[in-house]
This record gives C-alpha cells, sequence and structure tokens, in this order.
C-alpha cells in the first residue's frame, strides 16, 4: 500500500541544496513569491498580511519620506544582503541614496541606516529576535518594530539604536501616539494618522 498525497500541489516542493540556499540561488530560482527572504539558508515565503500591517507601513513610510535628509531614501519590502545565506527583506528601510537606483534587486547591508518590521502573527518571532539580531550583528545603527495591542488597530512603536561595542540593540523608546527622535535624523510621525487611513 502506498501512502496517498496530501494535497494536490501542482508545484514541486524546492529541495534545498547541501549547506542551504545562497543569495545567488535567491536571485535566480524561477517563480519565488514577492518578497521571499533568506534566512540563515532557508527560503522564509510572506503570509497574506492584516490590514494593520499594510496600513502601518504607508504610514511609516508616508511619513519618513517627507522627512528624510537628501541623502538618504525610504524603501518599502526590498532584500538587504547581509551575507551568503542571509537577505531578509525589511518592511520598510531607510538607506543611503547613493545606493539606490531603478535597477537595484537589493542593498547592502552596509548602505542601511534604518530597518523597520510591522509584526504579523506568522513573523512575530523572526520579527522580534531573528531578525534585530541580524541587523545588528551587521551593523545597521537604528532598527524599529511596529506592533498593535490584541485586537486594536493602534501602534506600539519601539525604537532601538545599535550599541557597536555589543553588536546589540538598546531600547531607545516605546511610542503610542507620537514618534519624535533627534535620531538617524529629526523625526515627527503622528502615529495616530492611522485611523485616518
Amino acid at each position: 500500500m502506498t501512502a496517498e498525497p496530501m494535497h494536490d500541489w501542482p508545484y514541486p516542493w524546492p529541495r534545498p541544496p547541501d549547506g542551504g540556499y545562497t543569495v545567488d540561488d535567491l536571485l535566480t530560482l524561477p517563480d519565488l513569491p514577492p518578497h521571499t527572504e533568506l534566512i540563515d539558508g532557508s527560503l522564509v515565503f510572506v503570509s497574506p498580511q492584516k490590514e494593520f500591517h499594510s496600513l502601518m507601513l504607508f504610514l511609516l513610510e508616508a511619513g519618513l519620506r517627507t522627512l528624510v535628509p537628501d541623502d538618504l531614501r525610504v524603501r518599502r519590502e526590498m532584500a538587504v544582503v547581509i551575507d551568503r545565506q542571509n537577505s531578509p527583506v525589511p518592511d520598510v528601510c531607510v538607506v543611503k541614496a547613493a545606493a539606490t537606483g531603478p535597477g537595484r534587486t537589493r542593498y547592502r547591508v552596509e548602505d542601511v541606516v534604518l530597518a523597520i518590521e510591522v509584526v504579523s502573527p506568522e513573523s512575530a518571532s523572526r520579527d522580534r529576535d531573528t531578525k534585530p539580531h541580524k541587523y545588528a550583528r551587521a551593523g545597521i545603527g537604528h532598527y524599529w518594530l511596529a506592533d498593535s495591542p490584541a485586537g486594536e488597530n493602534r501602534p506600539v512603536l519601539s525604537t532601538y539604536q545599535l550599541d557597536p561595542d555589543k553588536r546589540s540593540y538598546e531600547l531607545t523608546g516605546i511610542h503610542h501616539d507620537r514618534l519624535v527622535l533627534d535620531v538617524p535624523f529629526p523625526i515627527d510621525i503622528d502615529l495616530t494618522g492611522i485611523d485616518k487611513l
């Protein structure tokens, strides 16, 4: 007797190479879903997002675009190459303007000034633990984590700054209604604006 397949899946499951996938594989594998990440040599596929996630991305991206200095740019859902087996996709990031261009598919980690993740149920562990650890070890100076209390559409945004000696992030603030910061550049964003989107 043979086992019946669990699902009628029209696509073969990708089989990772010995040692895991690399950034080169990520760029050449056909038909990967948008925003596929590479974490420790494994492909991570993004699940459908809740409305809060979409609204928070828009609020932060739009707010930062009005405030970012001329030598920086705001980008959404672009891959960041940390090393050969790690290329996460921050929800929003601020990068050096010199590193941008219309043909870009990814950024080098040294060109990233700020990485932002908006927590989703399926990504909570990666957003709170895996990604900030990797971002800090790679030297990204600032990290923000946006979340919402259970059942609410209001953001809680935690901001972190890199301690270069420890290569880890230190909490610099927890923001509920308004985000006011001096670094990495002067920032003032009304977080209650999510109610109007």
